[in-house]
């Protein structure tokens, strides 16, 4: 087995706002676990801890029941995660607010029998099949509202964990009822790789090669080749920057089973 992972931040004066974690048990199998808080706009979101400490509070909470509670399916777990973490800061926070912490997320569990797989949000997951053919997991619902939309901070609170918008893992464990979850033979499967958006964007925004091509970068150059290479093409200046960052915090967890 091969697991290897990379993060960077968008800004190196700000903090990372993404969590990646890898664990490969001795009993076998393993978890890959990797999210990508989301940065508040100004006006603030309600927390006094802010959205890296969200993060790490809620991927340790998802790694470690991942790994101990292997009985339980992965949307249970970011159930139960997402109201550990609001427990740990409901009394000093306003969890009403609708920017509260929160964080997209990717979530791949196997053993000698089965992968699982969870996305919530904009984040991405990638299977390699037996064939060699890969497939993208996607949870789209924030690409189907249009751009001019989403400049409006007004509007896109309007449309944040609410009906006909997008869902993310904030203070409320109803919403992993809305990830978008699997389960694929292990047999038919010999690599996974999680991505949140500022790693995915060498595909998705900047069409610089396919899914296959993705994971092939990752395969080849390592979880850092990749973002290397994000941040090369992010740094031409006749590109635009990529829905409204130029630099985003990117991360990518890469797995050959």
């Amino acid at each position: 087995m091969r697991i290897d992972l990379a993060t960077a931040p968008g800004n190196p004066e700000r903090p990372n706002e993404d969590w990646l974690s890898a664990s490969a048990p001795s009993s076998g199998g393993g978890v890959l676990v990797v999210l990508d808080g989301v940065t508040p706009p100004r006006g603030g979101d309600g927390c006094v801890h802010g959205v890296p400490w969200f993060s790490a509070r809620l991927g340790g909470r998802l790694t470690e029941l991942s790994g101990s509670r292997r009985d339980m399916p992965l949307d249970r777990i970011l159930a139960l995660a997402i109201g550990d973490t609001a427990d740990a800061h409901r009394d000093t926070c306003d969890l009403s607010h609708v920017r509260t912490p929160q964080a997209t997320v990717v979530m791949v569990r196997w053993d000698g029998s089965c992968v699982e797989h969870l996305v919530l949000s904009d984040s991405v997951l990638l299977l390699r099949g037996a064939d060699g053919r890969v497939s993208a997991v996607l949870d789209d619902r924030l690409d189907r509202i249009p751009g001019e939309v989403l400049r409006s901070v007004a509007a896109t609170d309007a449309l944040r964990n609410a009906e006909g918008g997008f869902w993310t893992a904030a203070a409320d464990p109803a919403v992993a009822d809305r990830a978008v979850t699997g389960r694929t033979p292990r047999e038919e499967v010999v690599a996974v790789a999680a991505l949140t958006d500022g790693a995915s964007r060498w595909t998705d925004t900047f069409g610089e090669g396919d899914w296959a091509a993705c994971l092939d970068v990752l395969r080849k150059e390592g979880a850092e080749g990749l973002i290397g290479r994000v941040r090369a093409v992010e740094s031409d200046p006749l590109r635009p920057a990529a829905r409204y960052k130029r630099h985003d915090d990117a991360s990518a967890a890469y797995a050959e089973l």
